[in-house]
């Protein structure tokens, strides 16, 4: 799902957009007062990354992906607002195209074996997170975050699918011990459904994607490397299709105050799910 929860490049969560899936994600786990700001803290953050994902997505034909999106986040006492501008680019027989930042297979019948490349601006999302509860010894660190997809991606080079996406869910984590984090998100996505998108039948309608979510926990291997596993689903967007799940290992290092890097690996599990995805990414903090 989500090796694009990782592109903010701190840390892993639903972003799709989560799940995204946003997904494709792109928000921060880290849990407790890190992912706030006080005077005279850090209030901005800059992140870019790289997640090449490829599968055949549960038809004849591999499908390669790239998404490279730079996030620009403002952090607030109590939360922040970012915004995702990314770079795809997408090798496919048409079958499968990005939504919310992440490759689906959005054609079932009619597909054929021939495999062409675009690439281009994809579309730009912008979230926000707000936290309701601070961890507390028996209750955890939990926020509402929303997104809202704006069309921008070639929709007829199936780097999108023309519309408008938005969609709201829940964050939680909380800590174990004092190495151990446990993280759940879950989500609801709104899918637009243009008249048309490359690839897909006329009449099908993409669904709306109720419930993306992801069950993860997290090891600081020392106090600035944190290791964590994740197991993610979400619903498909076409009848027919089944729901694409993964599990997803990453890596998350603090450099400095200033600088982080993160490393992801992701394992399809289901036949609708990329084969593997692999992501990389840096952030800086100001």
């Amino acid at each position: 799902m989500k090796l694009f929860k990782v592109v903010a490049g701190v840390g892993i969560s639903v972003f799709l957009l989560a799940g995204s899936p946003y997904a494709l994600a792109q928000t921060v786990i880290s849990p407790g007062p890190e992912v706030k700001t006080k005077d005279g803290m850090e209030k901005w953050q800059i992140g870019l990354s790289a997640t090449y994902m490829s599968g055949n997505y549960g038809t004849d034909v591999r499908t390669n992906t790239l998404y490279v999106p730079l996030s620009i986040r403002r952090l607030f006492q109590d939360g922040d607002i970012t915004l995702i501008i990314p770079y795809v680019r997408i090798t496919s027989n048409g079958s499968v195209t990005f939504v919310n930042g992440v490759p689906v297979r959005i054609q079932t019948t009619g597909a054929t074996t021939t495999r062409t490349t675009h690439e281009g601006l994809g579309d730009i999302i912008l979230q926000g997170r707000y936290y309701i509860l601070n961890e507390r010894e028996y209750l955890p660190a939990t926020a509402v975050i929303a997104h809202v997809k704006f069309p921008t991606a070639d929709d007829s080079k199936g780097l999108g699918t023309g519309d408008w996406d938005e969609g709201i869910g829940l964050e939680l984590s909380k800590h174990f011990g004092e190495n151990w984090v446990g993280f759940l998100d879950g989500g609801y996505s709104v899918i637009g459904n243009p008249e048309k998108v490359v690839g897909r039948p006329a009449g099908v309608p993409l669904k709306n994607q109720w419930w993306n979510y992801d069950i993860g926990l997290g090891y600081y291997l020392t106090r600035a490397l944190l290791a964590s596993v994740f197991y993610e689903e979400w619903r498909t967007l076409v009848p027919g299709t089944v729901n694409p799940r993964d599990i997803l290992f990453s890596l998350m290092y603090k450099a400095t105050q200033t600088v982080r890097f993160n490393v992801a690996f992701e394992k399809g599990i289901s036949n609708d799910a990329p084969d593997y995805g692999i992501t990389g990414g840096v952030s800086f903090r100001f």
